[in-house]
């Protein structure tokens, strides 16, 4: 699997993007592994919205955001999901989101508590860990590409 990484500090908000564009199915096509940690509010929203925008148009259809370094997230962080969502499926892309389990010490213990009081929970591709997220938009692109 090919992988190209970068890392951005958006030091006034606290944020910090680390990315991976993998290539799982070597179709030429690209997965968008995106950490995120920090606070996802009002101010730092724009940096992820703006790095997923960035790649559906370099041509990238799968995007895993990983959630378990968030430490704040309000209803501007959620927003912007759902956007982004909105986003990679008016494209025929697709959306998956890491979020630890917060009993396992994950730092997204916040996040949880705002999907659970937003009822958005259902809404998202939710998985315990960055390598079944990929594996599951991996697999899930090599079905698409044998149809």
């Amino acid at each position: 699997m090919d992988r190209m990484r970068s890392e951005s500090r958006h030091s006034v908000t606290g944020l910090t993007l680390t990315s991976e564009l993998l290539d799982p199915v070597g179709d030429g096509g690209a997965l968008l592994l995106l950490r995120v940690s920090g606070d996802l509010d009002l101010v730092s929203a724009d940096a992820v919205r703006a790095r997923v925008r960035l790649a559906v148009a370099e041509g990238c259809r799968g995007v895993v955001l990983d959630l378990g370094g968030v430490r704040f997230c309000d209803s501007s962080g959620v927003g912007m999901l759902i956007g982004v969502r909105r986003l990679l499926r008016s494209c025929a892309g697709e959306l998956r989101l890491v979020l630890p389990d917060a009993r396992d010490g994950g730092g997204c213990a916040e996040v949880h508590r705002v999907f659970n009081a937003l009822g958005v929970r259902r809404l998202f591709a939710i998985h315990p860990d960055p390598a079944s997220a990929v594996a599951a938009a991996t697999a899930a692109r090599a079905l698409g590409a044998a149809q």
